[in-house]
C-alpha cells in the first residue's frame, strides 16, 4: 500500500516536470518567434503553440502545489489552534478542496466532450481543442489524488520540507 502511495506521489512529481517542460517550450517558441520576426522568419501559429504550452504547464503543475502544500492557505490562523483542531480543520479543508476539484473535473470533462463533438480547433494551426483539455483534466485528476494524499498524511518528507 505504501509503495502505491509513493508511486502516486512520483506520478504527481512527473506531471509537474512535464508542466515545467511545457513552460520552457512556451518560452523557447516565444523567443524563437521574436528572433524570427527580426530576420523575416516568424513562427506560424505561435499564439496557438504558446497558449497550448501555457495551459499544459499551469494545469500539470497544479497537483504538485496541492501535494507539496505550496498553494495559498491561512496557516497563520490554523497554526494558532490546538493540535486536534488543526487536524480537523486541515481535513475539512482537504475535503472541501476534493469536492470542488471533483466538480471542476466533471464539468471540465463534460465541456471537453462538447468541444470534441463540435470539432473545435485552434484558430491558427487547427490544433484539435481536445489537446487543450487533456492537460486540464489530467491536472484536475492529479490534484484530486494529491489532495487525498495530503488529507491522509501521505506526502513524502522531501516534498514537504
Amino acid at each position: 500500500m505504501k509503495k502505491n502511495l509513493l508511486r502516486l506521489g512520483r506520478a504527481i512529481t512527473f506531471l509537474a516536470a512535464i508542466g515545467l517542460l511545457a513552460f520552457g517550450a512556451a518560452s523557447i517558441v516565444t523567443v524563437a518567434d521574436v528572433i524570427g520576426r527580426r530576420i523575416g522568419l516568424p513562427i506560424h501559429g505561435v499564439i496557438d503553440l504558446v497558449q497550448l504550452f501555457i495551459m499544459a504547464g499551469v494545469w500539470l503543475i497544479m497537483p504538485y502545489a496541492f501535494y507539496s502544500g505550496a498553494h495559498v492557505g491561512v496557516d497563520f490562523i490554523v497554526e494558532k489552534m490546538p493540535g486536534r483542531v488543526q487536524t480537523v480543520v486541515r481535513i475539512l479543508g482537504s475535503l472541501i478542496a476534493i469536492v470542488l476539484l471533483v466538480l471542476m473535473a466533471w464539468y471540465g470533462y463534460v465541456t471537453s466532450q462538447q468541444r470534441i463533438m463540435f470539432g473545435d480547433t485552434s484558430q491558427e494551426l487547427g490544433i484539435p481543442i481536445v489537446w487543450f483539455w487533456v492537460p486540464l483534466l489530467a491536472g484536475m485528476i492529479g490534484s484530486i489524488v494529491a489532495a487525498i494524499l495530503v488529507m491522509l498524511g501521505n506526502t513524502t518528507p522531501e516534498v514537504t520540507q
